[in-house]
């Protein structure tokens, strides 16, 4: 619609029933978690599907992921470590990942497997898997197999480039999905290579489209009984994020290309050095309206550069911008910072790893936790993407070790007795 197009339309809707107040209780906290009761049986991979399934976990949901011997989470090798480096239960981005859920250790390469994965979809509300189509065929782990065994069962899959199309049977990681999707060509500086948004980026944003999938999903067959089969293209979900520019290349022909740190709209907005000198420290700065640019020229000591409006700016934005990198490099940063926002400027250092956990934002939103692990004690994960006020989440326990629920799982939830765990072990199902 265009701008206020439905405005007096809305304003003299009846928002709400009559008897309905307009303000809310405060919310009371529940003993318990909202999603306790749903099972997952999770085959996802790396991090763009884990990383859905662990929120799950943190609200309740029973999560079961499959791995083996033969075929390790791949997330186990990667940096950093907990213990030293390449130990195999000890990397902190698999402990994040995973954490909150169990662990059944299943070689499904071998064929008396077969039935146990089946037992596990029957058992399952959902399962989750991110092979590609060609490998979910060769596995016969389609949909249209898997609801025989359950038929409201929910599928989703989540692989890169979704299951049709010419480049769905395409494997790879979230660099080729954000170089897919269109991020490498804006991201970096005019004069040099694209640089790309940092590490596997739609490994980092499709998780959260993710959960509300499958939410819905879940929604739909409470209301209706019917499970469904959920195609999901990381590669597309990232793309909704630069749609603007999509959109601008499509009806004004204007291709986006890289700007360093500039934006399209707000001028300043850079990043820019601060005390010591050469010692890689640096403060983001961006000005969204005339009074914080007013503001921060006051603090330049040039007022007489206040006047010129944004688009005035612009065009002296590299001027602009070497006034302030010579303010600022001579000054502390977290004093500067402090002296940014007071006046109303958009301001923060860039913090590194250990300035990141020792933030005091990050530390009063316990964004960071300390977590049961049965190698280490305990180990570090990131805590829940949302809050909810009444029945809060939060990670129970780092990802697990190889297995380390397999006859829990095995005994408990698929009800088998020792005689029959003993034959699937002696048959190599459990490596």
């Amino acid at each position: 619609p265009t701008l206020g197009a439905h405005t007096t339309e809305l304003l003299a809707e009846q928002r709400l029933p009559s008897g309905v107040p307009t303000e809310s209780a405060p919310a009371t906290p529940s003993p318990g978690r909202p999603l306790e009761g749903l099972k997952i049986l999770d085959l996802f991979w790396a991090l763009a599907g884990p990383g859905a399934t662990r929120t799950l976990a943190d609200f309740g949901a029973t999560v079961v992921r499959v791995e083996s011997e033969t075929r390790p989470e791949l997330l186990r090798a990667g940096n950093p470590f907990r213990g030293d480096d390449g130990e195999f239960e000890g990397s902190l981005q698999y402990h994040s990942s995973n954490a909150g859920k169990m662990a059944l250790q299943l070689n499904l390469s071998v064929p008396e497997s077969r039935q146990v994965l089946m037992d596990m979809v029957a058992w399952a509300d959902v399962v989750t898997e991110s092979f590609t189509p060609r490998a979910v065929r060769k596995m016969d782990l389609t949909y249209e197999t898997l609801r025989k065994v359950n038929p409201d069962i929910i599928v989703v899959s989540s692989c890169l480039m979704g299951d049709s199309g010419p480049l769905s049977d395409y494997p790879g990681f979230g660099t080729a999905g954000a170089s897919f999707a269109g991020f490498y060509p804006i991201v970096g500086w005019p004069d040099r290579l694209p640089a790309g948004p940092y590490t596997a980026y739609t490994d980092y944003v499709s998780p959260r489209p993710t959960v509300a999938a499958i939410l819905a999903a879940v929604d739909h067959r409470e209301r209706t009984g019917e499970g469904q089969h959920i195609d999901f293209s990381q590669m597309e979900a990232a793309m909704h994020l630069i749609s603007p520019l999509l959109l601008d290349d499509v009806l004004h022909n204007r291709t986006a290309g890289r700007v360093g740190n500039a934006d399209r709209v707000m001028v300043p907005h850079t990043v820019a050095p601060t005390a010591p000198a050469g010692g890689d420290e640096w403060i983001a700065i961006a000005c969204e309206t005339d009074d914080q640019w007013q503001s921060l020229a006051s603090l330049l000591g040039r007022a007489d550069l206040a006047g010129p409006t944004n688009d005035e700016r612009r065009s002296r934005s590299d001027e602009i911008e070497a006034l302030i990198s010579d303010w600022t490099a001579t000054q502390d940063g977290e004093s500067l910072q402090e002296q940014l926002q007071a006046a109303g400027v958009p301001a923060h250092q860039v913090q590194n790893s250990a300035e990141c956990v020792a933030d005091p934002q990050l530390r009063h939103r316990d964004h960071f936790r300390t977590v049961p692990h049965p190698t280490y004690g305990d180990s570090f994960v990131e805590t829940s993407p949302f809050n909810l006020s009444r029945t809060p989440g939060a990670p129970q326990w780092a990802g697990p070790t190889m297995g380390q629920h397999t006859f829990e799982v095995l005994s408990e939830l698929l009800g088998y007795d020792t005689d029959r765990i003993a034959d699937i072990a002696a048959a190599g199902c459990l490596e």
